[in-house]
């Protein structure tokens, strides 16, 4: 089985660096999706400790990630980079399940789940 979320090395490499800055180095990261946004759905990372029963658990360069099993059809084959440039960096997501995004890039939706669409 392929993995739902694909974490590229400098996705990873970021991640960890803020894992080490906020001292959140045992923890997981959480990949998910929740209602919001101008197109219905907003992606959302964090750091977690606690694992349950409704995660599907990956493991990718050194990184425990989890997500939720009701995220995972909308998630699956979503590939999570680092980009840098002159402005700074800042973390890219390439969704091929979604149909519209919004200006923002942070808000999309699916053929599937439209969300919960929100003024921008």
């Amino acid at each position: 089985m392929s993995d739902i979320v694909t974490i590229t090395e400098a996705a990873a490499f970021q991640i960890k660096d803020m894992m080490k800055e906020n001292e959140e180095e045992h923890a997981y990261l959480r990949v998910g999706v929740k209602g919001g946004g101008c197109s219905g759905l907003s992606y959302g990372m964090g750091f977690e400790h606690d694992m349950s029963d409704e995660d599907e658990i990956l493991n990718q360069h050194d990184l425990t990630i989890l997500i939720k099993k009701e995220d995972a059809p909308i998630l699956k084959g979503t590939k999570i980079d680092y980009k840098q440039s002159m402005m700074g960096g800042g973390f890219t997501i390439e969704n091929p399940n979604a149909i519209a995004n919004c200006g923002c890039g942070s808000s999309f939706r699916t053929a599937q789940n439209t969300g919960t669409p929100e003024e921008c």
